[in-house]
């Protein structure tokens, strides 16, 4: 049986985007819910286009919980992912959903990772500090930003010519090739 999956985005979707027509050609998921916490986030307009319902919930809304939780429970929601969502999951989330809401993260956490460290922010302190290599962090989520368990880590190199610009494309790529393949995975474990 299908399992079902909301996506939380707070941005452009384009992860959002392509996780929904990776289920869609490969099946044993659907994502049958989006929502987001910014009024204005491109990723709506991606949900609407590919006819996922998506749901803007407010900050008042959105730290108690318990307008989401009767989305997810309405829409019989099996797994979460966070894909560039930028608020903190209440408890009452963390609580209904243990090891079934999963995240992705911009570099190889532990390094770079916590409040505030997103987008462009991640890349420019990779590059700051030297670094040799990126990549992208798979990881259950608890209560704390970017702390919860890794599921997995993909690399790239970081070269020595890159903007922080060059270096979002090579993991954006990374991105779209293992995020939707792990959490296929994490759906056939889950049977």
């Amino acid at each position: 049986m299908a399992k079902n999956i909301a996506i939380f985005a707070s941005g452009s979707g384009t992860n959002a985007e392509n996780i929904i027509r990776y289920f869609r050609v490969k099946g044993g998921a659907q994502v049958v819910l989006v929502v987001t916490n910014r009024k204005d986030a491109y990723v709506a307009e991606r949900a609407r286009r590919l006819q996922v319902p998506c749901v803007y919930q407010p900050k008042e809304e959105w730290a108690e919980g318990n307008n989401v939780l009767a989305l997810l429970e309405e829409k019989s929601v099996d797994f979460i992912v966070l894909a560039g969502f930028l608020a903190r999951i209440p408890d009452r989330l963390l609580r209904a959903y243990p090891d079934r809401i999963v995240n992705i993260h911009p570099s190889l956490l532990p390094k770079f990772g916590g409040k505030g460290m997103y987008g462009n922010r991640v890349h420019e302190a990779v590059l700051a500090a030297g670094e040799a290599e990126s990549g992208i962090t798979i990881h259950y989520i608890n209560e704390h930003y970017d702390e919860g368990t890794v599921i997995a880590q993909y690399r790239c190199p970081v070269l020595p010519t890159d903007t922080a610009e060059e270096l979002a494309q090579r993991v954006h790529s990374l991105e779209y090739e293992y995020y939707p393949k792990e959490i296929e995975v994490l759906m056939k474990n889950d049977e």
